[in-house]
């Protein structure tokens, strides 16, 4: 079962599949909103406006459902997937990286001999 927890919970598949998501519903938004824009041109018959009112409503029910299916999304899969990392995979304090301490030890060592440090 640790196995499982590291796979969910280290990899970038929570990451992944909401950013699949929110994609998907933001495809609905754009695909509604062309069809609105579409719908403002001229149809054959000359009859201005002909379907705008129809397509403008299923652009405003594509962004509703586009913003609850975020809050969906975030308080359901991503505020407990932070918790769960942060609970079973604590980040490690960040400290000086080796090449950057060798770095401050060589410049140590110079200003120590007379030469010049920066």
């Amino acid at each position: 079962m640790g196995g499982f927890k590291a796979f969910i919970l280290k990899g970038n598949l929570i990451e992944i599949a909401t950013g699949l998501i929110m994609a998907l519903a933001f495809a609905s938004v754009v695909s509604t909103f062309t069809a609105w824009l579409l719908g403002l041109l001229p149809d054959t018959n000359s009859q201005i406006f002909s379907t705008a009112p129809e397509s403008f409503g299923a652009f405003l029910n594509a962004v509703i459902s586009f913003l609850i299916m975020a809050a969906v999304v975030y308080f359901f899969v991503v505020t407990p997937y932070t918790k769960a990392k942060e609970r079973f995979f604590p980040s490690e304090e960040p400290g000086t990286p080796a090449d950057v301490a060798l770095l401050e030890e060589i410049r140590d060592l110079l200003a120590t001999r007379g030469g010049t440090a920066v």
